[in-house]
């Protein structure tokens, strides 16, 4: 009954996902008009949303119906797909910590090619906002990076209103402001570099996430630890299913 609830929450999960990524997709009319998926260049956070889903609902329904049944092909894939995902979060772990000076380069890459479509896509603006409002960054390694994208570039011939500024994220609040000021970042790169530290932040967000990361390490591990837990219980729960299922079937045989 256990391993039956855990391929269950599985599933539920999965669908949960998809709901919401189908949604967050409707909502922005992808689903009229599919185009738009390969329109933008950055992130969709609505696709990892989609993907995730689907790897859960595919693992919930693969336990669920193996479990049922008393299928040890579907089980063995779950158990196979766990095991496989574990790994992959370890080699990635052991990668990131072993290649430390590829993976800032990897992650400054991905962070200068989302802020060129920060205007391109609501759902990756509203994370860039959070993640630099949080850590008190602005841009990948500073402020100037926002000239990657056309509404913020100085030097193009954009007539924006936002040219040469930075993201209203990227403010230093006024606690005694109740309503967010979303033109405070206007023509702040026109001024000189000294002036830039009384109104927006200055350090970029990758150096941000450095700092955080040694100050956040048990926070970090334990959801690690938590969610490496839980895929060796599922391994453990779908591997005594399926000895119990051959030892059933191999008393049945004699």
């Amino acid at each position: 009954h256990l391993i039956f609830f855990l391929f269950f929450f599985f599933q539920l999960a999965g669908v949960a996902f998809l709901a919401a990524g189908l949604w967050a997709w409707s909502e922005k009319g992808v689903l009229s008009d599919l185009t738009k998926v390969t329109g933008l260049h950055g992130l969709d956070p609505v696709v990892l949303v989609l993907l995730v889903g689907i790897v859960m609902f595919t693992l919930g329904f693969a336990g669920c119906v193996g479990a049922l049944r008393e299928n040890i092909c579907l089980l063995k894939f779950f158990c196979g797909a766990i095991v496989f995902i574990f790994l992959l979060e370890l080699a990635v772990a052991v990668m990131a910590f072993l290649f430390q000076d590829w993976v800032r380069d990897r992650v400054k890459e991905f962070f200068e090619n989302n802020i060129k479509s920060y205007r391109d896509d609501i759902d990756l603006q509203n994370i860039i906002d959070s993640l630099q409002r949080i850590n008190h960054c602005c841009g990948a390694q500073g402020p100037e990076d926002w000239d990657f994208n056309i509404y913020f570039n100085c030097n193009s011939e954009s007539k924006s209103r936002e040219k040469c500024g930075v993201p209203f994220s990227c403010c230093i609040p006024d606690p005694a402001q109740k309503v967010v000021n979303t033109q405070c970042g206007y023509d702040i790169r026109k001024k000189s570099k000294n002036q830039w530290e009384d109104q927006i932040f200055v350090k970029g967000c990758i150096h941000a996430l450095e700092a955080w990361l040694p100050r956040n390490i048990y926070i970090v591990a334990g959801v690690f630890i938590a969610i490496s837990l839980l895929q060796i219980f599922g391994i453990f729960l779908a591997r005594s299913l399926i000895s119990d299922i051959e030892a059933v079937k191999a008393s049945n045989a004699f």
